[in-house]
């Protein structure tokens, strides 16, 4: 049975499957919220304390894989109020290719795509923001961005044409970075002692 309860964001689910598969991981379990609520940052922290909350009693630890997704620290305070840790870093780009090296790019005129958003664009990027039914937006959404950084957690030839097609769509150049598990990996691994 599993001991270890990891809360994460639904658009980590197959990195985080991937990751407990690949290292035999057999005590931990996960459990996802809507990657939804990245479309309302400020819902993460009560919508993670709840499902803290209401998984307490069945683990013996609880890991919080998400990173501060734009909640500008209310998150973290969350976390360490119900004292569970959770994945260090501002976003999941950071923490795919690692919190080092992208504070040290200081990329701000690049727009990141993970494997999920790749896969998700429409859903995620493209309807939310109106595009579907107002393309003349685009250059007021993403008229200050340069490229595309499509960073790979997998070797995926399709995943890379979509994330290429994404970056014609909005006009941006297109660059592919493979990542891997990045941080993620490091963070659950550190945890799982």
């Amino acid at each position: 049975m599993p001991t270890t309860l990891i809360l994460a964001c639904g658009a980590l689910a197959r990195e985080v499957l991937a990751l407990i598969e690949l290292n035999g991981w057999q005590h931990m379990e996960l459990r996802c919220l809507p990657a939804e609520l990245h479309l309302h940052p400020e819902r993460i922290p009560d919508a993670v304390e709840a499902a803290v909350r209401a998984a307490r009693g069945a683990y013996s630890r609880i890991f919080v894989a998400y990173a501060d997704c734009g909640t500008g620290g209310r998150l973290a305070d969350r976390c360490k109020t119900l004292g569970v840790e959770m994945i260090a870093g501002p976003h999941c780009y950071s923490f795919f290719e690692g919190n080092e090296a992208f504070a040290a790019r200081g990329e701000v005129t690049s727009f990141y795509l993970t494997d999920f958003l790749a896969r998700q664009f429409d859903a995620f990027v493209w309807k939310p923001m109106g595009l579907d039914n107002h393309p003349e937006l685009r250059d007021l959404y993403f008229g200050n961005y340069e490229k595309l950084v499509y960073l790979a957690q997998t070797e995926d030839a399709g995943l890379t044409k979509a994330a290429r097609e994404a970056a014609e769509r909005l006009g941006l150049e297109f660059e592919r970075r493979f990542t891997g598990y990045g941080d993620l990996q490091a963070a659950i691994r550190a945890y799982k002692v």
